[in-house]
């Protein structure tokens, strides 16, 4: 029997946690039908976008992920410091982005007269839309429903799009996050999907190199999101690289972006077992083909590591997840 899912994340043990859905029969309704030359890729887009939107929302950074034909992985950093510090009016304008909001909250923000009981009523409800705006199982909930709507509509359907479940499992240490977001970013590669990072489509890692999202674009075209009250939003940016280990509080991933770059360019090149495609060992260092300076990475790979000696050489190892 499947575990409760708040038994399934617990901030205390980390904030990182790899997260997969997958298509009912694992049909390819979100890519192409290679049997019936169907073509869903445009439904990719979707899940991109909607990712992307709702991270613009939640207390949820995203390190990686990749759309892929028939299922997509998301590497998720929960963030509920960030909700901690919004104000009520924060809370209700991410909320009501989404939602209509009951009437009472509506009647808020017009700012009419309530008394004393209405006005408690209202904190109660920003209360438990603030935790939900920084809940894994509400991210997925409100990612995974309004794409199977649109498909089933589009296919002239009902019933299930997704499978029961997300799937998410922790990422208890520093190397077992950068090898899950380095093999998320791989997938389209080991489908044979693409030959490169750089190409592709619908990763993080895609995104990272070529950045193109547009979070105002991406929400006029979804029409069941109020596009006004996204305004006020930035277009947030997937978790930065943080790079050498700093004296303040850590907010990135401990790694730089050129390591990155070579972490996934080399593990491309590997070719795995029961995997069909790789890197080929023919094309030039990933940080060569995007015109990077050796160097500096050599530099920053270098400080990185006399760094990283020093503060953990008397940590106990452990086991990746």
């Amino acid at each position: 029997m499947p575990r409760p899912r708040k038994q399934q994340v617990s901030l205390s043990d980390t904030p990182y946690y790899h997260v997969i859905s997958r298509c009912v029969r694992r049909g390819y309704l979100c890519g192409e039908d290679h049997t019936t030359g169907v073509s869903y890729e445009h439904r990719r887009q979707w899940i991109a976008d909607r990712i992307r939107i709702l991270s613009a929302l939640f207390a949820i950074d995203i390190c990686s992920y990749a759309v892929m034909g028939n299922h997509y992985h998301i590497v998720i950093k929960l963030m509920p410091q960030q909700a901690d510090h919004w104000s009520e009016a924060d809370v209700i304008n991410r909320w009501l982005a989404i939602h209509k909001g009951p009437l009472l909250v509506q009647k808020y923000v017009k700012r009419e007269l309530l008394d004393d009981a209405e006005q408690a009523v209202v904190k109660g409800i920003v209360a438990v839309w603030r935790s939900r705006l920084s809940d894994l199982s509400w991210f997925m909930k409100l990612l995974n429903e309004p794409i199977a709507r649109k498909a089933n509509q589009e296919d002239k359907c009902t019933g299930h799009f997704w499978e029961s479940r997300f799937r998410s499992d922790p990422l208890l240490t520093e190397q077992a996050l950068l090898s899950c977001m380095a093999y998320v970013d791989l997938n389209p590669i080991r489908a044979k999907m693409a030959d490169t990072p750089e190409n592709s489509n619908y990763t993080s890692i895609q995104e990272r190199i070529k950045p193109q999202f547009n979070l105002a674009i991406a929400v006029k075209n979804c029409e069941e999101l109020d596009a006004a009250r996204f305004q006020v939003f930035d277009d947030k940016q997937l978790l930065a690289f943080d790079g050498n280990i700093k004296a303040n509080e850590q907010t990135g991933i401990l790694f730089s972006f050129r390591d990155y770059l070579t972490l996934v360019d080399t593990t491309g090149r590997i070719q795995r077992e029961g995997k069909r495609g790789f890197i080929p060992a023919t094309l030039m260092p990933i940080l060569e083909r995007l015109n990077m300076q050796m160097d500096e990475w050599v530099e920053g790979a270098l400080s990185f590591e006399r760094i990283y000696r020093q503060r953990y050489r008397k940590r106990p190892q452990s086991n990746a997840a």
